[in-house]
């Protein structure tokens, strides 16, 4: 097993820490509401705050809430999903992640409150993230990037592959940690089983409750690794954290990317753990990593592939 006391520095221990104060591991044990109350109580204790110069609008579009960001004159529309399992997280639990995007990229964000399981599970969430999706596009026709962690990292991929054909404007996605429908065999989901911040008994809970029990099969709205086919996807970049069971998928999917000629870019960040994007501001490996996936959503709404 991987020797964590050495892979993870300090700082990031200091978060994995921090977290687990406001978030412990009998979180699980509660029922869904207390689950959720706990989850946005600890992405409290790292809010950030909104930079100066950020408006934010609360809207309802197609029935779907989103929170749109702006900053200047945007030349580009950013739509991200939050991560939190398919079952906790909100418009709230990102809003200092998405307005520094806004912030550093002068992009627009629309952030989606997709609806969460067990109360609404598989399709929902996805067919909220694509109602939100079209609504960008019809709204704001302007290049679009699609953008997402963890949950959020699939919902925005399962998008990318849906609007192929049906969209115009989706120029680029950026999935960091994202959980892509791995068949389980990468050497991560072993390897890190038991890695801090998500276990695999952790994938398996939520898997359960996104689904009910049965995971459904060939379907690319619920998993991008369940589709056959992966041309004509948007340039991707996809940011995985080492010491994380679900790494394993970024190198799959990219693989799959490559082989139908599609321009992909993976970055494996050593040392980092699920999560890490609440820790940007108390870790210089996760604060290096967000950097790059500014540049990243940045480069794709320029129309720029920097990764050659």
């Amino acid at each position: 097993m991987p020797d964590y006391s050495q892979l993870i520095d300090a700082e990031t221990w200091d978060f994995i820490r921090k977290t687990a104060a406001a978030y412990p591991d009998d979180a699980v044990d509660l029922d869904v509401n207390g689950q959720r109350r706990v989850y946005d109580a600890m992405c409290e204790v790292f809010y950030h705050g909104r930079p100066e110069g950020v408006t934010v609008e609360d809207r309802e579009v197609e029935g779907v809430p989103v929170r749109v960001y702006t900053a200047g004159e945007p030349t580009c529309t950013v739509v991200y999903a939050h991560g939190g399992g398919f079952v906790v997280g909100g418009l709230d639990s990102h809003d200092d992640v998405c307005a520094e995007i806004c912030d550093q990229t002068g992009y627009r964000v629309v952030a989606v409150d997709y609806r969460l399981a067990p109360e609404h599970r598989h399709p929902a969430a996805f067919d909220d993230c694509w109602r939100a999706t079209q609504w960008v596009e019809q709204t704001f026709d302007q290049p679009i990037v699609l953008a997402g962690d963890s949950a959020g990292g699939n919902l925005m991929a399962c998008v990318a592959h849906h609007a192929r054909g049906r969209l115009h404007n989706v120029i680029g996605q950026v999935l960091i940690y994202p959980g892509l429908g791995g068949d389980g065999t990468g050497a991560s989901y072993s390897e890190h089983a038991n890695a801090p911040m998500l276990t695999k008994a952790d994938l398996d809970f939520y898997r359960g409750i996104r689904t009910g029990g049965t995971e459904p099969k060939g379907d690319p709205t619920y998993a991008p690794l369940q589709d056959d086919d992966f041309s004509d996807l948007p340039r991707t970049v996809i940011f995985t954290a080492e010491c994380d069971p679900i790494s394993s998928d970024g190198p799959v999917y990219a693989r799959k990317l490559r082989e139908a000629d599609v321009p992909v870019h993976l970055v494996n960040e050593p040392g980092l753990v699920h999560g890490y994007l609440r820790a940007r501001h108390m870790s210089a490996r996760a604060e290096a990593s967000f950097e790059r996936i500014v540049l990243a959503i940045e480069a794709l709404g320029q129309g720029l592939w920097v990764h050659d």
